[in-house]
C-alpha cells in the first residue's frame, strides 16, 4: 500500500459513503479506471549515472506561468461536499506549494475567491447547448483573471456510471448535495447540458471571445491533438476523464508518447492526467513528453484528510518524490527528462 492509498483510506473514513463512492466511481465495469495506475507502474527507467546532481530543480513554466513544480491540480467538481468552500481551500494549498489549479466550472465558489487564494489558475470550460451560457461563464473567468481556458471535450454525453448515481449531480433544486456551483445557480437546468455538436471550430471561438490561450482536455489520439493545435489550441491534456466516461479507453500512460511526439516542435504544450500516484510516475510522464501533470482524485483525498494543508502536503510530497527520482536518474532539471530515460510504458 502506498502513501496515496493510505491518504485515500483516511479520506474514506471522513467522507459520507455516498460521497466517497461518487468520487471513486468509474464508468462501466471500471476497466479504464482500474488500468490507469498500473499503466504508470509498468514504466521502467534507464537512469544516467556520473552526473553532478548536487542541485536538482523542479521549477518549470506552463503556458509561460512560472511554477515551482510540474504537479498541477486537475479540475474536480463538488469539492464543497468535502468542506464548505472546498475549492478555495484547494487553491490555497496549491498556491502554498507553488503550483497551479485548474478550476472546475462546477465550482461552489466565485472565480474571484479562487483567484484571491491562488493567483495561478486556469478555468475549465464545457461548451454547453446554449452557447450564450458558455459565453457568460467564459466572461466571468476572464474578468477574474484566469490564465487559460481548459476545454473538456470527452463528455458529449455522460459516461455509463451505474453506481451509486446515474448522473454526477442532480439538477438545481434537488435536495441532494452534489450541485453547488454558484457560477451556475442562475442558469436553467436544461441549459447546463453539454453540447453534442462541439467541433474543432469551437477552439477558435473560445479564443475569440476570451483572448485567452485554450488547452483541450480529453485527447487520446495524436491526430486529434494535431488538429486541436492547428485549430488554435496552445496545449492538450492527455486524459480519459479519470475512467469516468468511455470504459475501455486506453490508459493515458499508453496514449501520451505518440501525442507528445506528434506535437513536438509545434510550440504547443502537452499535459497528462489519470492514475499518477507518485513522483516516479510524474518523472515518467515528463520524460515521455508531458510539460506537467494534473492530479485529480488524490487532491480530493488530501482535501478531505487535511483541507488546504492536506493539499499542500500532497503536492509537496509528490514534488519531493519527483526531485529524488530526478536525482537518481541523473537529471538536474525538468529539461533533462527525455524519452531515452524510459524503457517502456503501458
Amino acid at each position: 500500500m502506498t502513501w496515496v492509498d493510505e491518504l485515500e483510506q483516511r479520506a474514506a473514513a471522513r467522507l459520507p459513503r455516498d460521497v466517497y463512492d461518487y468520487f471513486r466511481q468509474g464508468a462501466g465495469a471500471d476497466h479504464t479506471l482500474g488500468e490507469a495506475t498500473p499503466a504508470w507502474d509498468a514504466v521502467r527507467l534507464r537512469p544516467r549515472v556520473l552526473r553532478d546532481v548536487t542541485e536538482v530543480h523542479t521549477a518549470t513554466t506552463v503556458l509561460g506561468t512560472p511554477v515551482e513544480t510540474p504537479v498541477l491540480v486537475a479540475p474536480t467538481a463538488a469539492q464543497h461536499v468535502v468542506e464548505a468552500g472546498g475549492v478555495v481551500a484547494t487553491a490555497r494549498g496549491t498556491a502554498k506549494a507553488g503550483s497551479l489549479i485548474c478550476v472546475s466550472c462546477l465550482t461552489d465558489a466565485p472565480y474571484t475567491e479562487v483567484r484571491d487564494a491562488s493567483p495561478a489558475w486556469w478555468a475549465q470550460v464545457y461548451v454547453l447547448r446554449d452557447r450564450a451560457v458558455t459565453r457568460d461563464l467564459v466572461a466571468r473567468a476572464v474578468e477574474a483573471g484566469a490564465g487559460a481556458l481548459v476545454l473538456t471535450v470527452d463528455t458529449p454525453v455522460l459516461g455509463d456510471r451505474p453506481y451509486p448515481y446515474p448522473y454526477p449531480y442532480p439538477w438545481p433544486g434537488s435536495d441532494a448535495p452534489w450541485y453547488g456551483g454558484r457560477l451556475l445557480t442562475d442558469i436553467a437546468p436544461e441549459d447546463i447540458a453539454t453540447a453534442t455538436d462541439v467541433t474543432f471550430d469551437d477552439i477558435g471561438w473560445l479564443r475569440e471571445i476570451s483572448r485567452l490561450p485554450v488547452v483541450v482536455k480529453g485527447i487520446l489520439r495524436a491526430d486529434d491533438a494535431v488538429a486541436a493545435v492547428q485549430a488554435g489550441a496552445r496545449g492538450v491534456v492527455v486524459s480519459n476523464h479519470g475512467g469516468r466516461q468511455l470504459d475501455a479507453a486506453v490508459p493515458t500512460a499508453t496514449a501520451l508518447p505518440e501525442i507528445a511526439q506528434a506535437l513536438a516542435g509545434s510550440g504547443a504544450e502537452t499535459y497528462v492526467d489519470g492514475g499518477l500516484r507518485g513522483g516516479v510516475h510524474v518523472l515518467a510522464a515528463l520524460a515521455l513528453g508531458a510539460r506537467a501533470v494534473l492530479i485529480g482524485r488524490p487532491t480530493l483525498w488530501a482535501l478531505a484528510a487535511g483541507s488546504a494543508d492536506g493539499v499542500h502536503h500532497l503536492l509537496e510530497t509528490m514534488t519531493g518524490e519527483l526531485r529524488r527520482a530526478m536525482t537518481l536518474v541523473g537529471a538536474r532539471g525538468i529539461d533533462e527528462l527525455t524519452p531515452d530515460l524510459v524503457e517502456r510504458a503501458g
